[in-house]
Order: C-alpha cells, then sequence, then structure tokens
C-alpha cells in the first residue's frame, strides 16, 4: 500500500510546530551548507521564526557581500560586482564596529562587569591600565589643587599688603597731627613765657613805683632805677596834671599818691 500524500499547511499545535520547525530549519542550513560546498555557489540563507528570532547562513565571510551584491545585481551580467566605495565603506564600518565593541567591553571590564572570562594576564592588565589612570588622575588633582593655594595666597598676600600700606596710612596721619600739636603746644608755651615775662616786668615796675612813692620822690638812686626801666613812662608827680585831683592810672592799675 502506497505512502499517503501529506497536506501541508499551518500546524496548530505550538509544540509540534516548534519541533518541526527546528528540524526543518536545521536541514535548510544543511542543504545550503551542502550547496554552496558541492557547487562553489555564494549562498546566503535568512531564516525569522514565529518568535521573531533570527538564523541565518552565508557561504562566504560575511552576509553583507552577498546581499549587496543581491541588491546591485544585473540580470544581464551575473558576474557584476559591489562597487569599490561600497566595499571601502563597510570596511571601514566593520573596523569601527569591532573597535566600538573593545571600547565597551573594556569600560565594563575596567568597571568590574564581565571579568569570568578573563585570563590572568587579561586581569593583570586591567589592574595596570587602572593604576596608570589613577596616578593620572591624582597628578590632575594635585596640579588643581596647588593652582588654587596659589590664587588663594596672592589674594591673601594682596590683603596683607593692602593692610600694611593703610596701616601706614594712618601713622602718618597721626603723626601730621602729633607734630601740629606739639607746634601749637609749643607755641602756647612762647606766648605763655612772653606773657609771664612781660607781667614780671610790670611787677618790677609797680615795685620800684611803689617803693618811689613811700621814699617821697627823693631818693635819686630808685628814681633813676625806674627811669632806666621804663624811660618817660614816669615823671615827678608835681608835673602830673593828675596828682592835683588825688590818684594816677598805670597800665589799669589805681595807685594813691602819698600823704
Amino acid at each position: 500500500m502506497g505512502r499517503g500524500k501529506v497536506e501541508i499547511r499551518r500546524i496548530e499545535n505550538k509544540t509540534t510546530r516548534q519541533v518541526t520547525f527546528t528540524k526543518r530549519r536545521n536541514g535548510l542550513l544543511k542543504k545550503a551548507y551542502e550547496l554552496s560546498l558541492l557547487c562553489d555557489a555564494e549562498v546566503a540563507l535568512i531564516i525569522f521564526s514565529g518568535g521573531g528570532r533570527l538564523f541565518e547562513f552565508s557561504s562566504s565571510s560575511c552576509m553583507y557581500k552577498i546581499l549587496e551584491r543581491y541588491r546591485t545585481c544585473n540580470y544581464n551580467s551575473p558576474e557584476a560586482t559591489p562597487p569599490a566605495e561600497n566595499e571601502i565603506n563597510y570596511q571601514e564600518y566593520l573596523k569601527l564596529k569591532t573597535r566600538l565593541e573593545y571600547l565597551q567591553s573594556s569600560q565594563r571590564n575596567i568597571l568590574g562587569e564581565d571579568l569570568g572570562p578573563l585570563t590572568m594576564r587579561e586581569l593583570e592588565q586591567i589592574e595596570n591600565q587602572i593604576d596608570i589612570s589613577l596616578k593620572h588622575i591624582r597628578t590632575r588633582k594635585n596640579k588643581v589643587l596647588l593652582d588654587e593655594l596659589y590664587d588663594l595666597k596672592s589674594k591673601v598676600t594682596m590683603n596683607h599688603e593692602l593692610q600694611i600700606i593703610l596701616t601706614l596710612y594712618c601713622m602718618l596721619l597721626l603723626l601730621i597731627y602729633w607734630q601740629n600739636d606739639v607746634l601749637q603746644e609749643q607755641e602756647l608755651l612762647d606766648q605763655n613765657k612772653d606773657l609771664r615775662k612781660k607781667l614780671h616786668d610790670i611787677s618790677c615796675a609797680e615795685n620800684a613805683l611803689h617803693m618811689s612813692w613811700q621814699d617821697g620822690g627823693h631818693g635819686s638812686s630808685s628814681g633813676h632805677a625806674i627811669k632806666t626801666t621804663y624811660p618817660g613812662l614816669l615823671q615827678r608827680p608835681e608835673h602830673d596834671s593828675s596828682m592835683q585831683i588825688g590818684y594816677i592810672f598805670l597800665h589799669g592799675h589805681r595807685f594813691n599818691p602819698p600823704n
């Protein structure tokens, strides 16, 4: 009895559908590999599962080259190749992508992540790199700190110099005031000395005048002393008209004539 024809339609059972997908996918990938190997053909196979998972196969080292060839294919000349510019751009893209992946991996390793697959030598390299980075950071930190300290010291020095200038200015003003006070005091002392001398001379004149009145104006020596001390100031009483009314004034002082 012959084998019946199996109807090709969607498998409703999810588990059965997944098992069937896995088996047929593996078979398809195997056939694509055999085709590229036996016939020296460029084969590209792209599969997306029902859940959106990607499976692919490329007979060459790069799927992009086959897809680019397919996109620019000219059916009248099957041997057409992609433009050289696209190839250069793609190679640059691969380099940048590899560099980016390496930097991301290095960053994670420096942060202490994904260290499990690393060997002892790789761990030592990361440790040395971290030590070098720390040295650079400390050097930069110390430089910034020294710059800040220098700026602060400059400001303090400037303020100190300003304080010294203000202090000297105040001292100069005090010295000027003190000199003025000393000069004024000396001037007052000189004036006081002159006044004392004048008062002393006036007192001596008054005493001499009083003695002359007591002697009756007949003592030649006393009269000569008075005349010598203040010439023209004192005259004999009998010739003074003020004596006729019984008194005289000398520099604002009243003197009564002797009886």
